[in-house]
């Protein structure tokens, strides 16, 4: 029961933060905010993807520099039919179906993302990506950018609107720092073909 209230805490914690992220009128206020927080969270949390050991002495994930030039507007439009099943270990199998692509980034960034809705009960929006610098700089499995099963949500988006996608906010699986987790990966329709130097970053050494 401890580790499923523990849990249910964490994806709390999380929907509070991009809520408070969200809140601020100043983009690169709720980035240093969202940093902070998450450092927090990865030293104290009972449910934090560092392993025990290691917690108090972790500085937090390392981050490229805030670079406005990776926040994108963009629409979305239909996605071709696809869908996609990934094993997640003990929780069996992740099955995605593809319903939206972007339309806005293909100038900065070479191609238009797939959008995936993970099936299930209440479902929930999941965009994951490579990009050049993944295996490099980044973690080569990839990045998450939204993922509203667990709160990380930058924001609404309605039918004709615009969606802010801000590649400063993208960050790591918790696959990337324990083999206890079994992640869904970006699958190849999401690969860029420029380096995102945003988001979470492998730090210098490694």
């Amino acid at each position: 029961m401890i580790e499923t209230t523990d849990l249910w805490d964490w994806r709390r914690s999380v929907a509070d933060l991009y809520h408070d992220v969200r809140s601020k009128s100043d983009i690169k206020a709720g980035w240093r905010l969202w940093c902070q927080r998450r450092a927090e969270m990865f030293r104290t949390h009972p449910q934090s993807p560092i392993e025990p050991a290691g917690r108090m002495a972790f500085d937090g994930p390392a981050m490229f520099p805030y670079d406005p030039a990776f926040r994108f507007p963009a629409r979305l439009v239909p996605a071709p039919s696809e869908r996609l099943s990934f094993a997640t270990g003990a929780d069996g199998s992740t099955v995605m179906r593809a319903f939206a692509q972007t339309h806005g980034l293909r100038d900065g960034l070479g191609v238009e993302l797939t959008l995936y809705w993970i099936e299930g009960y209440g479902g929930g929006v999941f965009l994951p990506f490579t990009d050049e610098t993944s295996g490099v700089e980044t973690y080569g499995g990839g990045r998450y950018l939204l993922d509203t099963i667990k709160g990380a949500d930058l924001g609404p988006v309605r039918p004709g609107s615009v969606l802010f996608l801000d590649f400063n906010f993208s960050y790591f699986p918790s696959c990337a720092y324990s083999s206890r987790y079994v992640c869904p990966l970006a699958p190849p329709t999401n690969r860029l073909p420029r380096p995102v130097h945003a988001g979470e970053r492998l730090v210098a050494n490694q």
